[in-house]
């Protein structure tokens, strides 16, 4: 017990200093092997687990839908001011209620605001603003964010802090980074990418955006009293929260200074921000000011301007990213926008440049989309110089040299190449995912790490790798690398459903990949389909016959598909079982499943006929219930529908 707290404390100190002081004194593999040890601990005592445990952050818990929560004070929003006139307004009003008002004045994180509750020091709520009156419940996400303290010491009998959850920049870039390489739509700022991240039902996706906090206000304390927003601040971070810089400003004129610094330094910040928030610091003189139906009338949010300057286009370069989009980017002069240097802005693609009329040798006018995205928003056409083209992109790809072919539901151009570089780590990070070839232990960092290394070139490559010069890579050795090759030898024997699947063929996903396999049985029977054969596939539509067609025609796709062939892979549909006594019935599977998982449940309904379905409705046969079970729960009674329990659907499955 004395061992197991003592742990917990050296532990939870670690995390203030690396997390809020950024100044940690433990090493990484002395926190983990910290952490291990405390797991194994709490794993011998269950009985010892605590809600402010350090282990208790991971993340772990899905919920089917998040409760709503009455905030007990009003998260309120502010005045926005666009100009340092309406600012001065703002003085004005201030000043001519309460003359001696001092200011406090601080970066706007530009996040997802929330408030904190605490009962005794015990974290016990957190709440999203929603519409300032009721938000949702995400405690169990907010958990995950390591600087917040799930127990301060000498605490109050009950207090709520606001603060804004928000990802820090660094992070923002290597989750946009790893999107990308997955073939993932990057999130489009730092503020979405908090706010989804936040609003994930399932609190280990949360804990692996990394979310980080700014506390700025007390909402409600019992037993203490403050006088200024300065001194319940700084009563806050003694008690471990990470907060957001602040001045105070005695005159309007020093206001605008601040603001005019916060607005040329914003690259220091770890965060984004979207303005500047000024407010009285005292809380009597607060009072006096009180509030209009929508605002508080003693704060205002200063807005920055969005910069716009012109700059020359020396060049237009195609980029092929790891879907095979083709992405034009525009090479500008030099320009300041927004606290950094601009080299370069996107172009988005064909339609936008032509809608645009843009040419290389153009000046153009540049802004930061959202301060993060540097893009063209027009030609400055008196300064076009003579002789300029219209530009097109190439109609092959400039890594690969492939067809290109432009999306018939979309803008964009894509390379044809099943084995183009630019795709690489895309493509083999697909193939080898779970749902397709399912290799364990291939993530995208490992991908990474053979394709950096010149081992692998396509996914075949995968099937004649040399296990010494595996193990020779950084961050493998010889046991690591012999269970890689065993999983990869394994996933020869897998279905052919889960070899179409792996191809990433443009409409085909795993539904489509089993409904092709059982009809045509083998890879060569589908290769020889032609279009209309196609077609006369349950669920293929002319687009994705022709997908499958387009691509089972490359040579590229031609020579995989050869490689595999020759290093043993399945290219043969397994039997359909005899058993399909649930063909036509419809199962659906809810709450935390604990003896299978849904792919496991998901596989064994459809051996035997049946289909599994997200959603409950009158076609639905069983519900199967796992832990903490909700809303489907609830509908599926409401509709008389069968509940099984995990045990009565494995009796059910024999």
């Amino acid at each position: 017990m004395e061992e197991l707290l003592a742990l917990r404390k050296e532990l939870e100190r670690a995390n203030y200093e690396y997390y809020v002081l950024d100044n940690p004194t433990m090493s990484d593999f002395d926190y983990d092997k910290k952490l291990r040890k405390l797991e194994e601990l709490e794993q011998a005592h269950p009985e010892l687990v605590t809600p402010d445990s350090p282990t208790q952050r991971v993340g772990g818990k899905a919920l089917e839908r998040f409760e709503q929560v009455v905030h007990p004070v009003p998260l309120e929003s502010l005045q926005d001011v666009f100009d340092f006139e309406e600012l001065e307004q703002f003085d004005q009003r201030v000043k001519g209620v309460v003359p001696e008002a001092v200011y406090d004045v601080e970066p706007k994180v530009d996040g997802l605001s929330v408030a904190l509750e605490y009962e005794n020091g015990l974290f016990v709520r957190g709440a999203t603003r929603g519409d300032g009156q009721i938000g949702e419940d995400v405690t169990e996400n907010l958990k995950t964010i390591r600087s917040i303290p799930l127990r301060i010491e000498d605490a109050p009998p009950r207090l709520i802090v606001r603060g804004e959850v928000y990802m820090p920049k660094t992070v923002f870039e290597q989750l946009n980074e790893q999107r990308d390489k997955l073939g993932e739509t990057p999130f489009a700022n730092p503020r979405n990418a908090a706010a989804g991240s936040l609003r994930q039902l399932d609190s280990k996706i949360a804990a692996s955006r990394r979310l980080d906090i700014a506390v700025f206000n007390v909402q409600l304390i019992e037993g203490v009293e403050f006088a200024s927003h300065t001194e319940s601040l700084d009563y806050l971070q003694q008690k471990g929260f990470k907060m957001i810089p602040r001045v105070l400003c005695e005159t309007v004129e020093q206001v605008e200074e601040q603001i005019a610094a916060i607005g040329e330094g914003r690259e220091q910040y770890p965060f984004d921000i979207d303005g500047a928030v000024v407010k009285v610091n005292h809380l009597a003189q607060r009072t006096r000011l009180g509030s209009t139906a929508k605002f508080p009338r003693w704060a205002a949010a200063y807005k920055y301007p969005p910069e716009v300057k012109p700059s020359k286009l020396i060049d237009i370069v195609v980029q092929v990213g790891r879907t095979g989009v083709l992405t034009p980017k525009a090479v500008l002069e030099p320009v300041r926008l927004a606290g950094t240097t601009v080299t370069n802005a996107t172009l988005h693609n064909q339609d936008f440049i032509s809608e645009k009329d843009i040419r290389i040798g153009d000046t153009v006018l540049v802004r930061k989309a959202g301060e993060i995205i540097p893009e063209v928003l027009s030609v400055v056409q008196e300064k076009r110089p003579e002789g300029t083209v219209p530009y097109h992109l190439p109609d092959h790809c400039p890594v690969c040299g492939a067809k290109v072919e432009r999306e018939e539901d979309g803008a964009h151009m894509r390379c044809t190449g099943t084995e183009c570089p630019a795709q690489l780590l895309r493509f083999i990070a697909h193939f080898a995912s779970r749902d397709a070839m399912d290799i364990d232990g291939l993530g995208i960092a490992v991908v990474e790490n053979l394709v950096n290394a010149g081992l692998v070139q396509s996914p075949s490559d995968l099937y004649f790798l040399d296990g010494e010069k595996v193990a020779a890579l950084e961050r493998m050795g010889k046991r690591s690398a012999q269970k890689l090759l065993s999983a990869i030898e394994k996933s020869k024997e897998n279905d052919l459903s889960k070899l179409i699947f792996a191809f990433g063929i443009r409409q085909v996903g795993q539904k489509a990949g089993k409904i092709l396999a059982a009809h045509f049985k083998t890879l060569e029977a589908l290769q020889n389909a032609t279009e209309e054969e196609l077609c006369q596939v349950n669920d293929v539509g002319a687009i994705t016959a022709k997908s499958i067609a387009d691509w089972m025609a490359n040579p590229q796709s031609q020579h995989l598909i050869a490689r595999l062939k020759e290093a043993g892979v399945n290219m043969t549909a397994a039997e359909q079982s005899s058993d399909q006594r649930f063909v036509g019935k419809t199962f659906v599977l809810t709450g935390s499943l604990e003896k299978f998982t849904r792919d496991e449940a998901t596989e064994m309904i459809e051996q035997r006929g049946g289909k599994a379905s997200s959603s409950v409705s009158k076609k639905t046969t069983y519900l199967v219930a796992g832990e903490a079970a909700g809303s489907k729960l609830r509908k599926a009674q409401e509709l008389g529908i069968p509940v099984l329990t995990e045990d009565e659907f494995l009796a059910l499955m024999e």
